[in-house]
């Protein structure tokens, strides 16, 4: 997906329809001069649905189109006839979709499975006819309802990438070269910081035909739940995935003080990311003689951890299965 295609926020305004007036009609044929009150209901208001779609993996359609607005019901007529119901709007959204109230920020839906419908406005009611107001004193009523108001306002639209494993790490740790190795996906892949600027999401096969879904999100800096860097932008998107691995290179300086700094920043962040499944992955290992490698565990004594390098496919197999074996403990 082009990086200037993927939206994961946009702010909408929504108005769900007015309900149709309910009808006053007194039946009125040559033979029958008195026939009473026989006005039907007004129609309801059009809704305004949220769809999922797993085709979908970005907010892209919705950025343009500000204003969503419902059909209107239409009145009701003689004969007791209910008028027709406004138009629904059904907005397909990816899933992962959540909706907050664009006033106060309040949580107020989410999508999560395709093919799932959630109703974000409901249209107004469909006023009575006035066939529904007679009584044994009042048996000609000229009046009726009128149709509700619909409901409007902001909406504010927040996608987050749904996968099984979110991969944590500065920018430049190799996690979009893993994800290319391990998948099918071929995210940009480039030796200087923010190469990656969107989320990519790869399947990535394990053994037996079970696969499990990786997301490669945007490298995180020091200060990124401040909104430094790509900051808050895709921190979010961490927030779906039930375990993190993360990722600090062979040639860090400081490998425990990084990690300790990704961990921080999720905790700054929010704190319950910390409760989640997490693994750390030593990348680039091909730099390594075995001598390094055991200073370098040394040093990150008491921290699962494992090293591994894409290039030459050392321990690619292992880290797999210790996800999955983590995955469904």
């Amino acid at each position: 997906m082009a990086e200037s295609n993927f939206v994961d926020y946009v702010k909408i305004f929504c108005k769900s329809g007015q309900g149709g007036a309910g009808s006053a009609h007194l039946r009125r044929e040559k033979y029958i001069p008195k026939g009473g009150p026989d006005g039907g209901d007004g129609g309801r208001g059009g809704h305004i649905i949220l769809e999922g779609n797993e085709h979908k993996w970005t907010l892209l359609h919705l950025k343009y189109k500000k204003h969503i607005k419902a059909g209107n019901g239409e009145s009701g007529g003689a004969q007791r006839m209910t008028g027709a119901d406004g138009e629904d709007i059904i907005l397909e959204v990816p899933l992962g979709t959540i909706v907050r109230d664009g006033e106060t920020g309040e949580f107020i839906l989410e999508v999560t499975e395709h093919g799932q419908q959630k109703t974000l406005m409901k249209g107004g009611r469909g006023g009575q006819g006035n066939d529904h107001f007679k009584t044994s004193t009042n048996q000609t009523p000229r009046y009726a309802q009128p149709g509700e108001d619909g409901e409007e306002g902001w909406k504010i639209l927040e996608l987050k990438v749904l996968a099984d494993v979110g991969l944590v790490g500065f920018p430049s740790a190799g996690k979009s070269t893993l994800l290319s190795v391990v998948s099918a996906a071929k995210p940009k892949i480039a030796d200087y910081p923010f190469t990656t600027l969107t989320p990519n999401l790869g399947i990535v096969g394990h053994r037996e035909q079970r696969s499990f879904v990786m997301a490669d999100i945007p490298g995180i800096i020091e200060g990124a739940h401040e909104g430094k860097g790509l900051g808050l932008r895709f921190l979010r998107h961490i927030e779906r995935n039930p375990m993190l691995l993360f990722m600090v290179p062979a040639d860090s300086e400081d490998h425990l003080k990084e990690y300790n700094i990704l961990l921080s920043e999720l905790e700054k962040y929010n704190p319950e990311l910390l409760d989640k499944q997490r693994f750390l992955a030593i990348s680039k290992a091909d730099m390594l003689d075995q001598e390094l490698m055991k200073e370098i565990s040394t040093e990150l004594k008491g921290i699962p951890h494992l090293f591994f390098s894409s290039v030459t496919g050392y321990n690619v197999q292992q880290l797999k299965d210790t996800i999955w074996e983590i995955l469904n403990s």
